[in-house]
């Protein structure tokens, strides 16, 4: 498994994602493939553009999901991870190093030095990765997300633990 930045020729991945009634059930629905389109263009351009660390999991020389970082809503000053790994992939924990593997790129760059997760409250593996990888458990709350609001659980961690990297407690 690596991690690759987006490019504008995944659209496919994007849609098999994003377009998908199961994958997106958590996350508002299923977006239109145009709006997907859309969404893996402006995204390959943001991380050409270094402003996002939108990366592809890659095994095998094909796209498993996506991890990306990227500055929340508001004022910006919050900074965001998330992640979506295909079905068929699910259940070998690829979320999880490719979160790690991401958690660490930023850590490097001094891209932030809290980072939050909001996965929904009933995705019990999304939440078991923060809980794994040493997030704290703010809480609950409500966030709008693809024009619907989604109940989630509010998860942050400190790039800056003790020994200069993320706090996931796995060995190196």
């Amino acid at each position: 498994m690596f991690l690759r930045d987006v490019l504008a020729t995944d659209v496919e991945a994007y849609q098999r994602m994003r377009c998908d009634p199961a994958m997106m059930a958590e996350l508002g629905g299923p977006l239109s493939a145009a709006h997907v389109a859309r969404q893996v263009r402006r995204d390959a351009r943001l991380a050409a553009d270094g402003v996002a660390l939108i990366k592809m999991i890659v095994v095998d020389e094909t796209v498993a999901g996506t991890v990306t970082l990227w500055r929340g809503p508001g004022d910006g000053t919050l900074t965001e991870i998330g992640w979506m790994v295909l079905p068929e992939f699910q259940g070998r924990g690829l979320a999880k190093r490719g979160v790690r593997a991401l958690l660490d790129q930023a850590r490097t760059a001094g891209r932030a030095d809290t980072v939050h997760a909001f996965p929904a409250v009933g995705n019990g593996p999304s939440n078991a990765i923060c809980r794994s990888l040493g997030f704290t458990l703010l809480g609950e709350e409500d966030v709008e997300f693809n024009d619907q609001v989604i109940r989630t659980r509010h998860w942050t961690l400190d790039l800056n633990g003790p020994d200069g990297r993320p706090e996931t407690g796995l060995p190196r």
